[in-house]
């Protein structure tokens, strides 16, 4: 082959290099495409690493939350159930402020808008606030007020339980909103239940309190001491009343007076109603140690409110509230005993000094100077500072004013609507006798000690109540039975204060009053020992009444039977009686639930 030109080399070389360069293009062009490949690769690791890390973080706060919110809700349920106050606090507080803690993360916050999840993280971290509020808020520093001896635990409590009350709306809201949401698991679903129902029943408290409590004015209530020992439908002989004071939460006495401090014979300026009137006779409305004998605590109230400002001074009523001596006797087992006169008053002996010994040591037909009356207020003065001053065991407080006000020991009316319509849901405590049969059907039986006497510490009674269902008629049987437990000549060995008035120890005049439940009508009446029915056909409170009355003598014994008939729906049967100082003995049976 010839040897190449140098033109020819020249072109050779031209078309190599041709050849050549879509290679290097391409090369060129690959760089890039791998480097964006390396840097989204490496974008979606570091997002999956973060929200690994996010997840793990907020793992971490959700155990942190269950575990504090479960210790926190054993806490509550152990209060509720009775247990130790002064060992479930520092567990609920610990617990719910663990809880708080880790729900109030941001990554917490964040995870609430996912769907499902969302809702049950959100209820988690309501519920953990709210036991917040309540336990670290206003719980544990209240308690610790007890033990500081610094005393005014209510004054001092005050600012607290104000600041309080906007936190509880505003979590009582919200976790209304995510119950509803129809996507809460089941422990979640419990937890928040248990909490909302809490909630739904302090939060109104926390609004109301500031205002009784005299946090805007000062507040004025009555304190009526009703005696057992002359019952009455109510309870007993409202013998002595304690106006006490509420300034800022500071509370205090303000003046005293009993039965005989009152005009007697003397109508007070209030409508009485024409059944009360037919039912409880024509001096009804002029004594006020008359005044629970219609088994109406507002009615009575207003009563004795009339009397006060008539008799005694024209101070603003707000409230009237009613505690009998076997109230005291229970919160005597909190607050401890007491000494009055160096007399000792505890929880095993209260019912008997005040209602039996005190008679033994000042008759007050023999006693001009009233020793009694001094020594009645001088109780309700110290069993009021120990209160007043927080000492006491809050667990048996708990328990003595439950048990109390289940009984109808403790009764309560406010002249402020918004507090006067929570007492009157609250049952018992209101002294009202429910206007229909939705919830429950109660079934009124109601003593009354007509001798003026005080003999009913001896009184033992027993009511059974039977409710059944047929050829859609519902019919009610109740059956009271009263017996004297005492002998003649015991009884001929009493005062004369506690001895009939007009009879002496022969015999005592006693009334039993059924208040059949709405809706129903008399159908018939049976007695023995020598009882009848009286007063008939009388419609009292919205409810058909059947009077029974007799003359009960010592070591005797009566029974009355009244038969009620209606048509309609009637709720479960429950039985309501006066609270006598011997519990009465109730049988309630109901055949139609």
């Amino acid at each position: 082959m010839p040897p190449e030109t140098r033109r020819g080399a020249r072109e050779a070389a031209a078309r190599a290099a041709g050849d050549a360069s879509p290679s290097t293009d391409a090369s060129t062009e690959a760089k890039p495409k791998a480097s964006r490949r390396r840097i989204v690769g490496r974008v979606v690791l570091g997002l999956v690493i973060v929200v690994l890390g996010l997840s793990a973080w907020l793992a971490v706060k959700v155990v942190i939350a269950k575990n504090g919110l479960e210790s926190a809700q054993a806490a509550v349920a152990s209060i509720q159930n009775g247990g130790q106050v002064s060992e479930a606090i520092p567990r609920l507080s610990s617990g719910a402020a663990d809880a708080a803690g880790a729900a109030a993360d941001p990554v917490w916050r964040m995870a609430e808008f996912l769907p499902f999840a969302g809702d049950n993280l959100r209820g988690v971290r309501l519920a953990s606030e709210t036991l917040d509020v309540f336990a670290n808020g206003v719980g544990r520093p209240v308690f610790a007020m007890q033990d500081d001896g610094k005393g005014k635990i209510l004054a001092r409590a005050l600012p607290l339980i104000e600041a309080a009350a906007p936190k509880l709306d505003k979590l009582r809201g919200e976790l209304t909103g995510v119950a509803a949401s129809g996507s809460l698991v089941g422990p979640v679903k419990a937890g928040v239940e248990q909490v909302a129902e809490v909630a739904d029943a302090a939060g109104p408290l926390f609004d109301l309190l500031p205002r009784l409590l005299g946090s805007d004015e000062k507040q004025n209530y009555l304190l009526v001491f009703q005696n057992n020992a002359e019952a009455l439908p109510l309870g007993g002989s409202s013998a002595s009343q304690t106006l006490i004071t509420a300034d800022a939460g500071d509370l205090a006495i303000a003046n005293q007076a009993s039965s005989a401090s009152f005009v007697e014979g003397s109508f007070v300026d209030i409508d009485l109603p024409e059944s009360a009137k037919t039912l409880y006779g024509s001096r009804y409305g002029s004594y006020i140690n008359l005044a629970p004998s219609q088994p109406d605590w507002p009615g009575a109230a207003a009563m004795v409110k009339a009397f006060w400002n008539r008799d005694i001074d024209d101070t603003r009523i707000d409230g009237v509230i009613s505690v009998d001596p076997v109230a005291l006797q229970r919160i005597l087992l909190a607050t401890g005993p007491i000494e009055v006169d160096g007399i000792t008053i505890d929880h095993n002996n209260a019912v008997k000094t005040l209602l039996s010994d005190v008679y033994k040591w000042w008759n007050p037909y023999d006693d001009p100077d009233l020793k009694s009356d001094a020594f009645f207020a001088g109780v309700a003065g110290s069993v009021f500072s120990k209160i007043a001053s927080g000492d006491f065991n809050i667990k048996d407080m708990a328990w003595a004013m439950t048990e109390s006000i289940n009984r109808g020991s403790i009764l309560a009316w406010s002249s402020d609507a918004e507090t006067q319509k929570i007492i009157g849901e609250s049952g018992r405590l209101s002294g009202i006798l429910p206007k229909e049969n939705t919830a429950q059907t109660v079934n009124g039986v109601f003593f009354r000690n007509v001798s003026a006497s005080k003999i009913d510490y001896y009184t033992k009674t027993a009511v059974e109540s039977t409710l059944s269902c047929a050829d859609g008629v519902t019919t009610l049987t109740t059956t009271a039975k009263v017996s004297l437990d005492i002998t003649q000549g015991a009884a001929e060995d009493l005062p004369t204060y506690v001895q009939s008035r007009a009879q002496g120890a022969k015999y005592f005049g006693t009334q039993v009053y059924m208040y059949a439940p709405p809706g129903m009508e008399l159908a018939s009446t049976e007695t023995t020992g020598g009882a009848s029915a009286f007063r008939q056909g009388n419609v009292d409170l919205g409810r058909v009444v059947e009077p029974f009355q007799a003359r009960l003598t010592p070591g005797g014994t009566f029974t009355v039977t009244a038969t009620f008939t209606g048509k309609g729906d009637f709720g479960p049967l429950e039985l309501w009686t006066t609270p006598m100082i011997h519990e009465t003995k109730t049988t309630v049976t109901d055949t139609c639930h």
